[in-house]
């Protein structure tokens, strides 16, 4: 077969259907042109009946140049999602237990952030090895950035007369995912051309060479494509359920597979909004902590296996006990999520592409869910194969490089378990053993000892987190790494400067910027300035 990829077909709405719909239908389809006579088609199927899993998320920078390249309006988007401003995300009590904590000679261990911003002149000197120096004095990440002084005053990114996506401090958002989903339905069906079906899916027809031909639904009939995305969360209806690609779990590596989450209402209107996903250890788990526009979004992530869900509903209600009364928090009502972590062997099969959930799913540490769901859907629409002929050829690509990044992921979020100290329960203790870690991360860490991580350990173009990322979370945790036999004159010059730049900077910003939540009033009430 070598006909033409014209009508792709997404099976299932939510974030990942939306914006792969958003993407694919901002490159690919001329409005300007009647329907009739456009090259592409993009029709997004949707099941009336299924609810979205997300409870309110975090984003990566990425996010704004996404939606920028969908049209979309920052101000309007921050006002209708509930969105606020994301700077990086804060670890608490991820290197030692609370009970060991006051014994501790660096208290910087037991809470660090992990900023967007990357270390001062990152391509041109490793500022880790010149802070070994400095270490007792000063926490690696204020040594080398000014954002983390900036997350610890609530500070926003950027100032109300900023244009839309531009910054003084990198950026992502937390936002309702849920209002998010709606929101970007309304966009692509009303602005960017995409065709909306509401109806569920009953059968699933194929060609003589095992492409999906069709699918059929219950009130519209057959709707034929040249290319499926399956968007359909758990289910995996296309690449799980009818093609069958295995399963593979992760669950040997990291445990956690339960949720709970809640929603929490600030004191007042005017309550401060944390600028950066709060992270606390637990004895079995971990608690996220974000805060929208009108609310935060609280969950515990922990492993079945190391704790009840009773016992692990206390942690999360004595969580809640420092920003609620203990009425309010005992009656607070929390939503339950399972789920195993792991992803497909491989993401396209035929004609056929997952993106989102049904391509995998692990724990929601370091938000890389939805910046997997814009890689997925950045690589189909930029690699959009042109006819079946050449399909199979991008599918290849296609499956070897998200293979790679669910491998740098899985190493990634490992990390942040396999260095802690903590030895308070079995869970972090079972997370240390040298069975429940990749070769390939215990190989990093050994070396990591001797040196200090940088770009010839990380493919800089092709990894989702760069060596800064695993600087900030070794460093933030207490990793001792080996202090450089010689350090010449002239870089440790160079380092002390931008040191004492770092410094400088965070003061000029924190007098401009406004706080989070005072920024966020104004964008309602002005909005920004467009590019």
């Amino acid at each position: 077969m070598n006909n033409d990829i014209n009508r792709i077909i997404i099976i299932g709405g939510g974030a990942s259907g939306w914006l792969t719909a958003g993407i694919i239908a901002a490159e690919h389809i001329n409005t300007k042109l009647p329907a009739a006579e456009r090259a592409i088609e993009v029709i997004l199927i949707e099941s009336p009946q299924v609810p979205t899993i997300g409870v309110g998320e975090g984003t990566w920078p990425s996010m704004r140049g996404t939606l920028n390249k969908m049209g979309i309006s920052e101000t309007e988007f921050i006002i209708e999602c509930d969105a606020s401003f994301k700077q990086g995300s804060k670890f608490s009590q991820w290197s030692h237990a609370p009970q060991q904590t006051s014994s501790m000679k660096q208290p910087s261990c037991d809470s660090y952030y992990h900023p967007f911003s990357l270390p001062s002149q990152f391509n041109e000197i490793n500022l880790a090895a010149h802070w070994q120096a400095h270490k007792q004095h000063v926490s690696f990440t204020n040594a080398v950035s000014f954002q983390g002084r900036l997350c610890d005053q609530g500070s926003a990114p950027k100032q109300i007369i900023t244009a839309e996506y531009e910054c003084n401090a990198n950026y992502g958002y937390h936002l309702d995912a849920g209002k998010f989903s709606q929101f970007l339905q309304r966009h692509c069906t009303q602005k960017l051309g995409v065709q909306h079906i509401i109806d569920h899916v009953e059968h699933i027809s194929s060609h003589d060479n095992g492409d999906i031909a069709s699918v059929t639904t219950k009130v519209n009939g057959s709707v034929a494509g040249d290319l499926f995305i399956d968007c359909s969360g758990f289910k995996s209806l296309l690449l799980g359920e009818h093609y069958q690609v295995p399963f593979i779990e992760q669950k040997s590596v990291l445990f956690n597979d339960s949720a709970l989450a809640v929603q929490v209402p600030y004191d007042n209107e005017h309550s401060p909004i944390a600028s950066y996903t709060h992270s606390t250890a637990q004895s079995s788990g971990w608690i996220w902590d974000i805060g929208l526009q009108s609310r935060r979004g609280v969950g515990h992530v922990y492993s079945s296996a190391h704790i009840s869900d009773d016992n692990a509903e206390n942690e999360l209600r004595s969580y809640l006990l420092a920003s609620m009364t203990k009425a309010q928090a005992e009656s607070a009502s929390l939503r339950k999520i399972a789920f195993t972590p792991g992803h497909r062997a491989y993401f396209w099969k035929h004609n056929c592409v997952a993106v989102g959930i049904a391509a995998g799913f692990i724990e929601p540490l370091e938000a890389s869910a939805l910046a997997l769901i814009e890689q997925s859907a950045k690589m189909i629409s930029e690699q959009l194969p042109r006819n079946r002929q050449v399909m199979d050829i991008i599918a290849k690509r296609f499956n070897v490089k998200f293979q790679q990044r669910w491998s740098q992921i899985i190493d990634f979020l490992k990390l942040h378990y396999a260095i802690s100290h903590r030895d308070d329960s079995g869970y972090w203790r079972d997370n240390r053993d040298n069975s429940s870690i990749p070769e390939s991360l215990k190989e990093q860490i050994m070396l990591w000892q001797h040196q200090q991580p940088y770009s010839y350990d990380i493919n800089q173009t092709e990894a989702l987190f760069p060596a800064a990322s695993f600087q900030y979370v070794l460093f933030g945790m207490g990793f001792n790494s080996a202090v450089p036999k010689y350090l010449s004159q002239a870089e440790q010059d160079k380092a002390l400067a931008l040191f004492q730049q770092n410094s400088q900077r965070s003061q000029q910003l924190l007098k401009v910027l406004p706080s989070n939540r005072a920024l966020l009033d104004k964008v309602k009430q002005f909005g920004f300035p467009k590019i």
